[in-house]
């Protein structure tokens, strides 16, 4: 079973380059997406038939938004965290499956002067207490652009981004909880070198000469490391600022 997670910075704008086409060439069971900009109603489009399509956006029109597209109908599915101070901006999308709940998720960032720092802590702190209430039934798969590079591995230049946004001791203290709590970086499961991003930015060439961060992740409960087979990130598709991750795991249905 292939599970897909893409930060697509605006689904209209991708939709115009390459969506559909590497939606075809990927042929996910589960594609998982952040940063949508839209609802349902905003886009002229006819989904593959094979897909469920399930969304949470943005009470602000044109910002932040996540959507999943399963070919497997859930058994539920929910929209946020159920704290109402986090659940305005369409971040976190929960499909709930026989075999494990898939939280998608688009964390906030701190921003580029850090004034949301604070509240990403918070935000930290309440996303990790939502997983762990979930996993008290079942495991949990949890994807998406989580905005925080968590090593100096993770990112071109480490010492000149210690007090950057993505990059601050607080937010890497926020990804270290998940860990700590049990939750496996997979990527890192297969792959321990540096050089691996996700996310580059626009300015300057940095994609090509890959100067990037790695802030795109999948995490599992250790439960289901022994479905895991493979994780990757894909590179070569281009359409967003960022690229697809993805992870591999046994069996052909989500509820195996």
């Amino acid at each position: 079973m292939k599970l897909i997670s893409w930060n697509v910075n605006g689904l209209r704008a991708v939709l115009r380059k390459n969506f559909l086409e590497y939606l075809e060439q990927e042929k996910p069971d589960i594609l998982c997406l952040q940063e949508t900009k839209c609802t349902p109603d905003d886009v002229e489009q006819l989904w593959p038939v094979t897909y469920h399509t399930h969304w949470n956006w943005a009470e602000k029109k044109g910002y932040s938004g996540t959507a999943v597209f399963s070919k497997e109908r859930p058994i539920s599915v929910e929209r946020g965290i159920g704290i109402a101070k986090h659940d305005t901006e369409g971040r976190v999308l929960t499909m709930e499956y026989s075999g494990f709940y898939l939280v998608n998720a688009y964390v906030p960032n701190s921003q580029r002067e850090l004034t949301r720092l604070k509240y990403r802590q918070l935000w930290d702190r309440d996303f990790l207490k939502f997983l762990l209430k979930m996993e008290r039934s079942k495991p949990v798969l949890l994807c998406g652009d989580l905005n925080v590079a968590h090593t100096e591995l993770d990112l071109s230049n480490p010492k000149a981004n210690i007090r950057n946004h993505g990059f601050t001791p607080e937010e890497r203290a926020g990804f270290s909880a998940l860990v700590e709590a049990g939750f496996i970086d997979t990527f890192r499961e297969f792959e321990k070198a540096g050089g691996h991003y996700t996310w580059w930015s626009p300015m300057s060439g940095a994609r090509a000469r890959n100067v990037g961060w790695r802030i795109d992740y999948f995490l599992c409960s250790s439960s289901l490391r022994p479905r895991l087979r493979k994780a990757f990130i894909r590179t070569d598709i281009l359409g967003s600022d960022h690229c697809p991750v993805g992870v591999i795991l046994d069996g052909d249905g989500v509820g195996q």
